[in-house]
């Protein structure tokens, strides 16, 4: 049970460790791009690609959901970033239950977001969980763990391909030795959550640290984005790194603006230099071509 790309690396060994998978659940095919057409989720594309046979319920929480999932006589679920909220009935419905592959070295960073929010709070390592499911919000036992250091300039894009990389192999381990495993009850207490990411966390004042706004950069990515406004016109930041500047300068204001070097004053004596961007209604861009258009100069201010 799967729907994004992060989770096609499981499904993938899976097959490749000879189990038989009976069935693939992911999210109900939906309009996407400029033109609204139809696209299937990367786990249906794979699905379908080798023959699996994949079910996309509109809702889960029926009796006839219920019904065909318990239909399969699975041994086990697997759940890979379904994006669904599992009933008690599909978490009890085969022998084995339901295995979670979660992205997060639990009981940290349970919830929606957990790669995004680990970059964005700065947490120097991170991991994937394999744990049986329960009722609760990613609060089930866990079975094993694997942890990863967070590269410096690594995007949550790239960090989650890491992850789902690690996770299948972790996931593969599980279920190889799952009869030996003794599973951990979480530390609840130790719990921190990874809420949903909605369209205004990306926004971003120039009077935070740069610092700050540079983890937001790399963890917001590809949605919701970092953005400000310029002109009343939205320009969202793809790539910035944040320095330490001398001198007190007002938060937004232009320090240089020249060439490939877009830097601007941020809060608690810090500069943000621009490295990649992207204005409302076009591509993205270097900073020298964005400069190029524009006629911004040190010593003005961006707002």
């Amino acid at each position: 049970m799967g729907t994004p790309q992060a989770a096609v690396p499981t499904l993938e060994r899976i097959l490749e460790d000879g189990h038989r998978v009976v069935a693939v659940y992911t999210q109900p095919d939906r309009p996407s791009g400029r033109g609204n057409k139809i696209t299937f989720s990367p786990v249906k594309e794979f699905a379908v690609a080798h023959g699996l046979p994949v079910f996309q319920p509109l809702k889960v929480k029926t009796a006839e959901a219920l019904e065909e999932f318990r239909s399969h006589n699975a041994d086990a679920a697997v759940v890979v970033a379904y994006g669904r909220i599992l009933p008690e009935g599909f978490l009890n419905a085969f022998p084995l239950g339901a295995i979670n592959v979660h992205f997060s070295l639990l009981p940290k960073y349970r919830g929606a977001a957990p790669v995004n929010w680990a970059i964005v709070n700065g947490e120097e390592k991170t991991g994937v969980t394999t744990m049986k499911m329960d009722v609760g919000l990613d609060t089930g036992d866990m079975l094993l763990q694997s942890e990863t250091p967070i590269g410096e300039e690594e995007t949550s894009v790239e960090l989650m391909a890491r992850l789902s990389l690690i996770g299948a192999d972790l996931l593969s381990d599980t279920l190889k030795d799952l009869d030996k495993i003794s599973p951990t009850t979480q530390d609840h207490t130790s719990a921190t959550f990874a809420p949903i990411l909605k369209k205004e966390v990306g926004k971003f004042d120039w009077s935070m640290p740069a610092i700050e706004i540079e983890k937001r950069v790399r963890g917001f990515q590809p949605f919701p984005s970092t953005y400000t406004f310029l002109d009343g016109k939205r320009v969202t930041l793809w790539k910035a790194r944040s320095d330490t500047v001398d001198g007190s300068f007002q938060p937004g204001t232009i320090i240089a603006a020249y060439g490939d070097e877009l830097s601007v004053s941020c809060g608690n004596a810090t500069a943000l230099s621009i490295i990649e961007l992207q204005p409302e209604g076009k591509r993205r861009m270097t900073t020298r071509d964005f400069l190029n258009g524009t006629n911004l100069e040190a010593g003005s201010e961006w707002k």
